[in-house]
């Protein structure tokens, strides 16, 4: 009998918006976006299309990202929208804040892992938030769509943050909270993932509710 040995597990890969922080607005700031500008599709489509338009590239202001994502599904709203829109992720911003566990945590994983931060974003959000939670500390690595030009649909955003580490894909995991870009985008870069599903609505194995399961689902993949 050929024993194979289980491959040891030096990195996670975290992702940042309902898995390590907690959006400050409910329903998310990408759905109030779809309905203010009155995007008739379902979601799943339009989160797509709205991430590469407002996520792939560094903005001077949330106002010429807006327009960004106007231009990309062709819509023309008057000039008081794109307030709302900024007024809108400027709260979210604002009132967000790592959920009660994250820090314990990462100090905790911190000890055993390298740790990266991978997250689809644009470039005036997650910095500030970065900054404000004193989190960037924890992380070897910080990769941001919105600095390489890449979503985690794309398999070389997942190689990119490897090569960061210098790690093989077998000696990471992924822990995120959505499974088309965490769970499925991992999966394609050939990296295992964890499901943080915090309400219970999803079927999929391996999950947990919160980062406190964390350690010991570890255990078991």
């Amino acid at each position: 009998m050929v024993i194979i040995a289980k491959t040891k597990i030096k990195c996670l890969f975290f992702d940042f918006w309902g898995t390590i922080v907690e959006n400050g607005l409910f329903p998310s700031p990408s759905r109030r976006a779809q309905r203010i500008f009155r995007i008739d599709m379902p979601f799943s489509d339009y989160i797509v299309r709205f991430e590469k338009a407002f996520m792939t590239s560094k903005v001077e202001t949330l106002t010429e990202a807006f327009h960004n994502v106007a231009k990309e599904f062709d819509v023309k709203p008057p000039e008081f929208v794109y307030d709302t829109l900024v007024g809108m992720w400027n709260k979210n911003t604002f009132l967000s804040k790592p959920f009660a566990e994250t820090i314990e945590v990462l100090e905790e994983m911190k000890k055993s892992y390298k740790l990266v931060l991978i997250s689809n974003t644009d470039n005036l959000s997650i910095p500030q938030l970065l900054d404000k939670f004193d989190l960037k500390k924890y992380f070897d690595a910080v990769v941001l769509s919105c600095d390489i030009g890449l979503l985690k649909t794309d398999k070389k955003m997942f190689q990119y943050a490897l090569k960061q580490v210098k790690l093989k894909n077998s000696e990471v995991i992924m822990v995120g909270d959505a499974i088309p870009t965490d769970v499925e985008g991992a999966k394609n870069a050939g990296i295992k993932a964890i499901l943080v599903d915090r309400r219970d609505t999803r079927e999929f194995e391996p999950k947990i509710p919160s980062l406190k399961e964390l350690k010991s689902k570890l255990e078991e993949v």
